[in-house]
């Protein structure tokens, strides 16, 4: 454990921060505040710092987390939720996660665990969710007393009344999510349970179904089933239910919707067969590049080669300055990603497909993902799908991003071809990233051209305008060795010259590395580069940029 004497820095607290930090989080003595902001932070610093010893950290390792844990809460960069400001350090045995979702069964006991349940939940300040889908409807017989059911949203009140007799006692008030499925007998109780104002502890929403949606898109009716027996109970149309979720939406805020076979169909539920998805996280597309320590990864590599982690990613130094972040490694990744301002991350996944907007700022910058998913602003955080066209400014990268250290091509390069007559093509092509193998590149897709992909004439050519004497020396001195056997210039018309390198596998190489057989207008720049090393990327830049220049000086 880091030492107990706490760091000399003082917090800057509002009256409001102090009131609240008073009646919620300080720890208390018969009654009595015993704890100061300062120390609370200190307290909670030390407990979450501790666990990183289970991981081979030293004491000395330990002690900088605490510090620097503690720095970001006085300064008020970071506060972990509430749960762990109530109960981190004091030893009681309580949780420090915030959200739970509880199983309610269809049976006395089990319905009155997951009340019991709640309460020790929420009276240590965490929230809860439950799925009422597999209570029997209302009526429903009841086999071993002879009676009737009386419905999941009686039960739904005995759960709302035990939050609100814990909220008295406990340390801030419980919150709660409930679920019942568009196909259960009582849906249209649960819909409008909250418009006599008696639940006051829930946020509610319908699972809507594939069956329903269809039947609403189409003006039709859909079944109703109770879930004890799996029997068809009844049909209601699709449009009146839909109309009365409006309504009681309208009134009271509730109920929301789930489209709960749409997500648990999807690779946004990686477990389906622990349980179902409720809700999901924002997030942004497959090609969307990522600012990490390796350089700008898309997001559907990251999702497909660090799902556990190992990789760190870029920080904005405005919103978590360097000096905050812990210089060791401990997550798979270099030193070094912690001095570029990368953190790693824990994992990363594919939540399936998601409706997106897009988000394009008068400079050209551009960014597809999830409505909710949230852009710093000039006034904060918002979601993209609330940002004011001409109104907001978007924050972007404000320091320099940072490049892999490894150098190594994607792509392997033998030194020896087979063709399908049998006869053998060498070719010394590079192993690694450099400066001139970007300098090619970017003069190739800048004024060059590429056959490759099964063309009648496999071919790699280059274009040098009259005044292009010194870059095409330069070049011509990389190719041909790498070709095998040297190339010399053809001259065009009005002075222009070519080097033209036939084969199917230099060329083949070449397209490997992202450049690709398109017209003028189409072309692009081998993607590759924005994931690998300085070098090859300034030399791809380099040599784009000098053969657009040279064809514009072109009559």
């Amino acid at each position: 454990m880091p030492s107990e004497t706490r760091p000399s820095k003082l917090g800057r607290w509002s009256e409001p921060a102090l009131r609240v930090l008073r009646e919620r989080y300080l720890s208390r003595e018969q009654g009595q505040v015993r704890e100061s902001p300062e120390e609370m932070c200190w307290r909670v610093a030390r407990a979450i710092a501790g666990a990183e010893s289970r991981f081979g950290r030293s004491e000395a390792a330990v002690a900088e987390v605490a510090a620097a844990f503690y720095d970001m809460m006085v300064d008020g960069y970071f506060l972990p939720n509430s749960p762990t400001l109530m109960n981190a350090g004091k030893e009681n045995a309580l949780q420090y996660s915030a959200c739970y979702v509880l199983p309610v069964g269809d049976s006395m006991e089990e319905i009155f665990d997951s009340v019991k349940a709640a309460a020790i939940i929420q009276q240590s300040g965490g929230g809860t969710g439950f799925a009422f889908s597999r209570l029997r409807p209302k009526d429903d017989i009841v086999h071993s007393t002879g009676g009737r059911a009386s419905g999941p949203i009686s039960f739904l009140r005995v759960f709302n009344a035990a939050t609100e007799a814990v909220k008295q006692g406990g340390a801030r008030r419980g919150a709660n999510m409930g679920i019942l499925r568009v196909d259960h007998p009582d849906v249209l109780e649960f819909i409008e349970c909250k418009l006599d104002g008696g639940i006051t502890n829930f946020n509610i929403s319908v699972a809507a179904t594939d069956a329903f949606v269809e039947a609403l898109a189409g003006d039709g009716e859909y079944e109703l089933i109770n879930p004890r027996t799996g029997q068809v109970t009844g049909r209601l149309r699709a449009r009146d239910v839909f109309a009365r979720i409006v309504g009681a939406a309208w009134r009271t805020g509730d109920p929301g919707m789930v489209f709960i076979d749409r997500i648990n169909r999807s690779p946004a539920n990686p477990t389906p067969d622990v349980g179902l998805i409720e809700a999901t996280n924002p997030c942004i597309a497959g090609d969307s590049l990522v600012a990490t320590d390796r350089g700008l990864l898309r997001m559907e590599r990251i999702a497909s080669a660090f799902t556990e982690g190992g990789l760190a990613v870029k920080v904005d130094q405005r919103l978590v300055p360097s000096r905050l972040m812990v210089w060791e490694g401990t997550h798979d990744v270099p030193l070094s990603a912690y001095g570029q301002g990368c953190l790693p991350i824990s994992r990363a996944f594919c939540s399936g497909e998601r409706d997106t907007v897009t988000v394009r700022t008068a400079a050209g910058f551009e960014l597809t993902c999830t409505p909710d998913h949230r852009l710093m602003t000039d006034r904060g955080w918002v979601q993209a799908g609330m940002l004011r066209v001409g109104a907001d400014r978007v924050w972007i990268q404000s320091d320099p991003g940072a490049f892999a250290d490894d150098a190594t091509l994607p792509v392997e390069t033998p030194s020896e071809f087979v063709g399908r007559n049998g006869r053998r093509y060498r070719h010394a092509l590079p192993t690694r990233w450099s400066r001139d193998l970007g300098l090619v590149l970017g003069w190739l897709v800048g004024d060059g051209w590429l056959r490759a992909s099964g063309a009648t004439y496999p071919t790699v050519g280059l274009v040098f305008g009259g005044e292009d004497d010194a870059a095409l020396e330069r070049i011509a001195g990389l190719m041909n060795p790498w070709f095998g056997r040297p190339v010399e210039a053809r001259t065009r018309a009005r002075g222009v010259r070519h080097l033209m390198y036939p084969g199917k596998f230099f060329a083949g190489f070449l397209q490997s590395l992202g450049v690709r057989s398109r017209g003028a207008g189409a072309k692009t720049g081998p993607g590759t580069f924005v994931s690998d090393a300085r070098g090859p990327s300034v030399g791809c830049l380099s040599g784009v940029f000098t053969a657009l220049r040279t064809r514009r000086r072109e009559p």
